[in-house]
């Protein structure tokens, strides 16, 4: 059995698969699958335990510390070698995407299994890709796989902190973005208004310059953004995981 993990400088989500399953990338196949603070990683350990894990695939974008954490778990609590763990990492080329990036390593492996996932959802289509977490990636990727490139933004927690903590007046607020009015008349539902308007806004700029494109949105703060964004979207949940997924099944390239 294999396990994807997704760990984000929030939140750590993983997934159980079977590789020897079909080549359809769907959650309802995963056998097991859950979500941790990133700051309660040994919590996920026992739910990995009995599973039969002979290998882990992980995007990993929170920092050496935890890195290294991540890995004495999995070798501890799971068994597992080094050569048993494999860190995913952009590359050039990978399931059916090609990296655009003029480094292609500097691409995060987040963003890029997120491309891999949405692609393999949605194959031979131009898309806009937008995850809303920590911070919020917008990239574009054509028909033929290739991406285009993309934005990064603070995500909506990071918005609403940095003017609480850079200004004199406006408050902390809390992380329930629930959609005020655009015009709202007292400071946190204006906050909330200006935070994800500009999300939002963002997306819909991306998809006017990438004409034709499917929107996909994803991510903990997805739920926010979707509830003000006009243009037609699909809400997909774990694209890291499913893009881990779909790359663990494709062929290295030549």
């Amino acid at each position: 059995m294999l396990l994807l993990i997704d760990s984000g400088n929030t939140r750590i989500k993983w997934a159980v698969v079977d590789p020897q399953q079909s080549a359809q990338i769907d959650a309802a196949g995963w056998l097991a699958s859950g979500v941790v603070s990133s700051t309660e990683l040994a919590e996920a350990a026992p739910a990995w335990r009995g599973l039969g894990i002979d290998g882990a695939l992980i995007s990993h974008v929170a920092g050496t510390e935890r890195r290294h954490q991540l890995a004495q778990i999995l070798s501890t609590q799971c068994g597992l070698a080094s050569a048993q763990i494999d860190w995913f990492a952009s590359t050039a080329m990978a399931g059916g995407v090609r990296n655009g990036y003029r480094q292609a390593s500097q691409l995060g492996c987040d963003r890029f299994a997120s491309l891999i996932g949405a692609r393999a959802l949605f194959p031979a289509q131009r898309l806009i890709v937008a995850t809303c977490g920590t911070a919020t990636t917008i990239d574009a990727l054509d028909a033929d796989g290739f991406f285009l490139g993309g934005m990064i933004l603070p995500g909506l927690g990071l918005m609403a902190t940095s003017l609480a903590q850079q200004t004199a007046q406006l408050p902390q607020i809390s992380d329930a973005f629930a959609a005020p009015p655009v015009f709202a008349d007292q400071s946190d539902a204006a906050i909330r208004s200006g935070c994800l308007t500009a999300q939002a806004g963002a997306i819909a700029l991306a998809l006017n310059a990438h004409q034709g494109a499917r929107c996909i949105l994803s991510g903990g703060a997805a739920r926010f953004v979707t509830t003000v964004l006009a243009p037609p979207h699909h809400l997909i949940d774990n694209l890291v995981l499913l893009g881990l997924q779909a790359a663990s099944k494709s062929p290295p390239p030549c």
